[in-house]
């Protein structure tokens, strides 16, 4: 089931992942780009990642790790958040300007249509021609049973 909470976690995903040359390309075909006012940032910081041990035991402090976020707020008060991995500011930016836009209803659609849903299709074919390279070296380990216990 498709919630607004699910849809805004899918293209806030898919437009961290995508890149920034990408993103700017879509940014600079906007027919009437929306005015906005930068919030906060862009700016880099540390986060800590955490984890678990067989994904059941207790977490534990992996590292850190460097992350680029950004607020911008759109003439109509709708606002859009980022947090891109690693040192990218522009890409924060224009993530959060399309989270923003992807908000608004006059938009939604055309940039689901025309960039989100692109940008989904060509994970989907990246993880699959991962998941192709890497099968060959695929190891599955058993234990043999012997005998004499």
């Amino acid at each position: 089931m498709s919630t607004p909470l699910t849809r805004r976690s899918q293209w806030m995903g898919v437009l961290a992942l995508a890149g920034t040359e990408r993103l700017q390309e879509a940014w600079d075909a906007l027919a009437a780009p929306p005015e906005y006012n930068l919030v906060r940032g862009p700016e880099t910081g540390l986060v800590m990642v955490r984890a678990r041990s067989g994904n059941g035991g207790r977490r534990f402090n992996l590292g850190e790790m460097t992350v680029t976020r950004c607020s911008v707020n759109l003439q109509g008060g709708i606002m859009g958040h980022a947090w891109i991995s690693g040192m990218r500011p522009d890409h924060a930016r224009l993530a959060a300007l399309f989270d923003a836009m992807l908000q608004d209803p006059q938009h939604s659609d055309e940039l689901r249509r025309t960039l989100v849903e692109p940008l989904l299709l060509a994970r989907k074919e990246h993880l699959a021609r991962r998941a192709h390279e890497v099968r060959p070296s695929r190891v599955d380990f058993f234990t043999l049973v012997r005998g004499e216990d």
